[in-house]
């Protein structure tokens, strides 16, 4: 489906690296909506980009160290911290919410090695103690607009404790019968592979680019809460209650790309798990903030929303959110693109976001 508009996003050239890896604009993995600014991360980044709004061009770019506000497991040095591979945002009671994909990465085969050293090579999972990030940061308004702060009294930046072998979150799932298996895998293997966030009130749902166990897709609710400096997952029902809730949704082989909360429903962006191209499709579940227990939703519980064009190695949907052009009107659909394709790039560091007329029934 063709968009309805689309909006410019323009980088500031000097920003558009990602840490020299590749640039900001080619990584785009989540998008989120703050009154008159958007937020966004690419992939292979440590760092959170402000743009904010004027008609249909999100300029003004302001960049964010991750590692100024939260202590990251690797700070890196000179302040150049290894990706967070950050995949989910989301804002609620003056914080910011970050994810990273807590997912291992297959070692790339150097086309010009020797087969030996490209074999040895391709046998090594890395774990990288960034990615199993969970953590919040408190939002300040400064000059009108919001940005972040280390602490902002009586709140501080918390993030939940893990290192380069996980964090609390994975440490719970290395029992789980679902999931335990998976923790070993790359993410694109569809191995474990946080790719959403959401939040509704304090419940926190986390989608699961991977694994998809025939079919079904997993999404995480965690109860995180503030204890002294850092996050803790409280437990549901009481004091023996699990700190982990588990749903599955029957989204036809595809994963959870992204996650963004309409009212009480859940707009889930589904997609590959795997390395490949399409299909990917918005699907909307059903009052899953009233919801107080796991469950289990087949394909006709999930209603489609829409249906996302995509690209043969470019354009992949990665990030999804509500979009109001003011405050007094109807929310859209915004989505961004991780390989934006050459259609979609704009001079030396703009890209387009598409925009969609959200339909509810």
């Amino acid at each position: 489906m063709d968009p309805d508009r689309r909006l410019t996003l323009e980088f500031r050239p000097a920003l558009d690296d990602a840490g020299g890896r590749k640039e900001l604009r080619d990584g785009l993995s989540t998008v989120m909506q703050l009154g008159r600014t958007l937020w966004v991360a690419n992939d292979e980044s440590s760092t959170v980009e402000r743009l904010t709004l004027h008609g249909d061009r999100a300029a003004d770019h302001r960049q964010f160290r991750v590692g100024d506000f939260v202590d990251l497991p690797d700070p890196g040095t000179d302040g150049d911290a290894p990706e967070i591979d950050v995949e989910g945002m989301a804002t609620a009671d003056g914080w910011l919410w970050l994810v990273g994909s807590h997912s291992l990465k297959r070692c790339r085969v150097d086309p010009d090695a020797s087969v030996r050293k490209s074999i040895r090579r391709f046998a090594r999972p890395e774990s990288q103690a960034n990615r199993c990030l969970l953590a919040r940061i408190p939002i300040v308004e400064r000059d009108g607009l919001p940005e972040l702060a280390r602490k902002a009294r009586p709140r501080r930046a918390q993030r939940l404790p893990g290192d380069a072998g996980g964090n609390a979150l994975t440490r719970l799932l290395r029992e789980d019968p679902h999931l335990a298996p998976f923790l070993g895998l790359p993410g694109k293997e569809n191995g474990f592979d946080v790719e959403g966030l959401a939040i509704a009130g304090t419940r926190l749902f986390l989608g699961l680019r991977g694994p998809v166990l025939r079919g079904w897709a997993v999404v995480l609710e965690l109860r995180p809460a503030g204890d002294g400096r850092a996050l803790a997952l409280e437990r549901f029902e009481g004091r023996k209650g699990a700190r982990v809730r588990k749903h599955f949704l029957q989204l036809g082989g595809l994963g959870v790309r992204d996650l963004c909360l309409d009212g009480d429903d859940l707009l889930v962006l589904a997609g590959p798990t795997m390395s490949l191209d399409g299909p990917v499709r918005v699907l909307r579940w059903r009052e899953a903030a009233r919801g107080d227990a796991a469950c289990v939703l087949p394909a006709d519980r999930l209603d489609t929303v829409i249906e996302l064009a995509y690209g043969m190695r470019c354009d992949h949907a990665e990030g999804l959110a509500l979009y109001r052009e003011d405050p007094s009107s109807e929310p859209a659909l915004l989505v961004v693109h991780d390989s934006p394709s050459q259609a979609r790039q704009v001079g030396a560091s703009g890209l387009l976001a598409d925009v969609f007329e959200l339909r509810r029934r």
